[in-house]
């Protein structure tokens, strides 16, 4: 079967036999978006996770128009800027103690790639006999081609398999047996070749909002840590305060020996990743061999216009009560789920920081499960952008979002209930 959409642009993510169409937005502004119609649709996922404060906010877009009338781009390699100086030296300052080289990069699964490769960078040049990465069960770190192999294998990586190098899967910890997580990475440990541990910490995203303790995060730190593995948290979607803190590390009191951030280290204003790491992992680096170089960049590393956003939305955290706002925002969201607790077409109701997530009772679930795409249409005809993933349905808009827009989300999923199951 064939597509007779008349645009020539590949969409992500999108089965354009089943989707021909693509909604057309012109304009945005806070948690709100615009049609050329003037139709109104509430962007209750901010954007694909990435829109923190707001659609154009005024710092940003600011800083954004005034780095682009000085310098547009540099190669990054012998040469650097202010934007891209003047980031890093706040993302340390914000970041969990004990980091202190920042590594740019494009997208979250880019930021993955770096530290990956930054981990088995700093035991090759160490001597170190280790390789193996670690990894949990329902993972997603990306799309590129050691994200993939990071991540869960299943219906996104199935065609892609014979790229894919193998991964050690522990089981996601749940709140009913994360012991046989911590057993089974002290069992991949005691091996002596495991290289680093990669967790998104708290909350795993795209395989189904799967939440866990900061306790047994911490845990599973320190289990991984006796045998000597590095510690990779995969903050891309977890930073910029959407679990409640942040970095959702600072939760568990664990610094890791790598931290990827990407998605709202922009505010969600134009594209920026970056892996941060230890000293020793930059040191592990540095030599007089040239062959010890840090091999890896893309084109557009460091954009000074990107790190010129980042750095405003550094600011804005700076100068702006952005923390009272996620308490707010934590508090309305708790208010909001919690009826669905006793709502007979609705399990696994949960909430961590300004995300909330609840499966719709189907029987068939999963990422491919039917109900998806019905949800999905019905949710576009009530004006809000929800994507669920299979018969999950999570909220995790702007912390800027009106309470009325919060109300219409709300209402909005429970009549989803009854008009598509």
């Amino acid at each position: 079967m064939t597509s007779d959409r008349g645009s020539p642009v590949w969409h992500p993510f999108t089965q354009h036999a089943l989707q021909p169409e693509a909604t057309m937005i012109a304009r945005g502004a806070g948690a709100v978006l615009e049609t050329p119609d003037g139709r109104r649709i509430i962007d209750a996922i901010s954007s694909w996770w990435v829109v923190t404060h707001g659609h154009r906010h005024p710092t940003i877009v600011e800083a954004i128009h005034r780095q682009i009338d000085i310098l547009d781009q540099v190669i990054f390699a012998g040469f650097t800027h202010e934007p891209a100086e003047e980031l890093a030296a706040r993302l340390i300052q914000l970041a969990p103690a004990g980091l202190a080289h920042v590594f740019y990069s494009d997208s979250g699964s880019t930021a993955v790639e770096v530290a990956i490769k930054m981990a088995l960078g700093y035991w090759h040049n160490t001597g170190g006999k280790r390789h193996r990465i670690l990894a949990l069960e329902h993972a997603y770190h990306g799309d590129t081609v050691g994200a993939m192999s990071a991540g869960a294998r299943g219906v996104f990586t199935e065609a892609y398999a014979p790229l894919l190098f193998e991964v050690v899967r522990v089981p996601f910890p749940s709140a009913d047996d994360a012991q046989s997580t911590l057993d089974a990475i002290e069992a991949a440990c005691a091996a002596g070749d495991v290289a680093a541990l990669l967790v998104e910490p708290l909350i795993l995203g795209a395989g189904g909002m799967r939440i866990y303790s900061a306790e047994t995060l911490a845990e599973m730190v320190r289990v991984a840590r006796h045998h000597g593995a590095l510690v990779i948290a995969d903050e891309v979607m977890t930073g910029w305060g959407r679990t409640g803190a942040l970095f959702a590390s600072t939760q568990a009191g664990i610094t890791p020996d790598i931290l990827c951030t990407a998605k709202g280290l922009t505010g969600g204003s134009i594209p920026l990743a970056a892996t941060l790491a230890t000293a020793a992992i930059f040191d592990a680096h540095v030599s007089s061999d040239r062959r010890r170089t840090f091999f890896h960049s893309s084109s557009y590393t460091a954009n000074p216009i990107a790190c010129a956003a980042g750095l405003a939305n550094c600011n804005v955290w700076r100068e702006e009560p952005v923390m009272e706002r996620i308490d707010l925002l934590q508090t309305a969201q708790e208010a909001h789920i919690a009826p669905f607790r006793d709502d007979a077409d609705f399990a696994n109701v949960r909430r961590i920081g300004t995300i909330t997530a609840l499966d719709l009772v189907v029987p068939d679930n999963g990422y491919l499960a039917e109900i998806g795409p019905k949800l999905y249409a019905f949710f576009a005809n009530r004006d809000v952008l929800l994507r669920p993933l299979g018969n999950t349905i999570y909220v995790m808009p702007p912390y800027c979002i009106e309470d009325d827009d919060l109300d219409h989300i709300y209402r909005t999923i429970r009549d989803a209930a009854d008009a598509c199951i």
